[in-house]
Formats: C-alpha cells, structure tokens, sequence
C-alpha cells in the first residue's frame, strides 16, 4: 500500500489532470478536497471535474450535499475518514486533491472537534445582538472579524453551547506525501483570469440562475467566490462585466490564502508545472513519490 497522496495547489494548475493520471498509475480512487465542490449543482463555479474528465476513475466526496445545508470542516473531517477506511478495505489506494487547505489537514491530522449544538433561531439573530452578548459574556472580540456573520455566529454558537473545538498539535495520523503543484504568480493570474471568463462562456450566469431560490438559505452561495459575485449582478448590483473582473480579483486573492496556509501548515513538496508537456509533471510526481515511499 503506497502512502496516502495529496495534491494541492490553487485553481487551474492541473491538479485534476494529475490526480486523474495518479490514479491510474497507482490504481487509485480519488477523494475531493475542496469545500465548494461538496455542493450539488455548484459545478461550472467551483471548477468541478467533469464525468468524462474523471475517465472511469471512482470519486468521492463530490456533489452530495445540498447547498442549503452548512457542510462543515467538522462534516468532512468525519465523511473523509469513512470513505478513507472504505476505500482501503477494498485494497485500493488513495489520492486526495483540492484546494481548500482547513479541510485537508482537518483530515488528516489529529484535529479534535466536539460537535456543537444547534442554536434554534439563531438567523433571527441581528449581527449586533450577537455581538452584544458576545461582549456580555466577557469573550474577546479583538481578533475576529465582527462585519463577518457566519464567523461571528459559529463563535457565538461555540460560546452558547459551551463547547469549543480544539485543535492539538501537528501530529499526521496518515502516512501521507503532499504534493503542490505552482506556476509563476503572473501566469497563474493570467490563468485564473482566463478560466473565470471560460467558466461565463460555459454557463456560469446560467447555473446561478437556477440556484437563486436557495441563496436565502444557504451560506454557500453567500460566501462561495463566482456565485456571491453573479448573484450581485443578477439582483442588480453591479454589472457583467463588474462582476467578471471581480471573480477575477477575488480569486487571485483567494490564490495568495492557499499558497499561505499550504507553506505554513503542510509539508508539501512543490512542482512547478510544465503546462507545454504536461507528462513531465506528472513524471516528476511519480519520481518523488517513489522517493517517499522507499524512505519507509
């Protein structure tokens, strides 16, 4: 049994297209790793991969929860250890890809969360009674983004319960290689900027469109970058061509977060991608995970 492989990296550097050669070469399955793409019907948005991109190749963790509902790190840390165990039980081996860093180390480390109560009627809540009570129950406000609901409300739903999740140490309870693929800042951007536009040709505004009934109800579409952005402009907030250029703004700043927390909280080992042969990426992968797996 091969370590379990992580693929990460920001949006539109070939982590699919790895992933999907990977699983081939080591006789894989894959398991999503990113929050957005958990959702049903958020697939033009999030860049989902694709039935015949897939090529056979069995995926987990992909379009299975609807975008009312508030999936969470706590949800998948549980959902990704099952499907973990499932897929070994089978003698199959493992490769993770995504972009949504929290997610993965949540997985494969040893997070500890207490599940927390719900908070009946807490969308009845303004952000100020939060934040009101907040203060009356003596919790430091200095370090959290109070114009933020859905941070503020999950601190608050922390405080009322009584319960905290707690995080210990770096310790990896997986035998795991990370592999980061990158490219030059300028040509990422190029890159983002360019699959943004692709995403409006293929249907995006469309795809919005048939999610607005849900947008009252769901945290996703609220917060997800190329639907919050297309929802303004569908209420009439801004323009096409305003929104666009946001999608494209908020993405590569969304970019600059993942390269953070990739270098800061995982040990990744990065590849700087041949876009013009793509197969010496991929060569160059399968020459450092033979490397890893011999150091055993």
């Amino acid at each position: 049994m091969l370590k379990l492989i992580a693929i990460v990296g920001p949006t539109g550097v070939g982590k699919t297209k790895l992933s999907i050669a990977l699983a081939k070469h080591y006789d894989a399955e894959i398991i999503n790793c990113d929050a957005m793409q958990v959702y049903e019907g958020m697939d033009i948005g999030t860049a989902k991969v694709t039935t015949e991109e897939m090529e056979g190749i069995p995926h987990h963790l992909l379009s299975f929860v609807p975008v009312t509902r508030n999936y969470t790190v706590f949800d998948y840390q549980k959902d990704g250890r099952q499907v973990i165990d499932e897929i070994r039980s089978r003698g199959k081996n493992i490769i993770l890809v995504g972009g949504t860093g929290l997610y993965l180390k949540a997985l494969l480390y040893r997070y500890e969360f207490h599940e927390v109560p719900k908070i009946e009627h807490i969308e009845d809540l303004t952000l100020e009674e939060m934040l009101a009570t907040l203060q009356r129950e003596g919790v430091s406000l200095e370090n959290v983004d109070v114009s933020n609901r859905r941070r503020v409300e999950r601190l608050y739903t922390n405080v009322m319960a009584g319960v905290f999740p707690t995080k210990t140490g770096n310790e990896l309870l997986y035998d795991a290689v990370f592999i980061g693929l990158t490219t030059e800042r300028e040509h990422l951007y190029s890159i983002i900027d360019t699959r943004v536009s692709k995403m409006i040709s293929d249907g995006l505004v469309d795809e919005v469109k048939s999610l607005l009934p849900y947008t009252n109800d769901s945290k996703a579409l609220s917060t997800a970058i190329g639907y919050k952005e297309i929802i303004s402009y569908l209420e009439g907030d801004c323009t096409l061509e305003e929104a666009i250029s946001l999608i494209q703004k908020n993405s590569r700043h969304y970019a600059k977060r993942q390269y953070t927390f990739f270098r800061h909280q995982l040990p990744v080992h990065w590849i700087s991608v041949c876009f013009d042969d793509f197969q010496k990426t991929i060569q160059e992968a399968i020459d450092w995970i033979t490397k890893e797996n011999s150091s055993r």
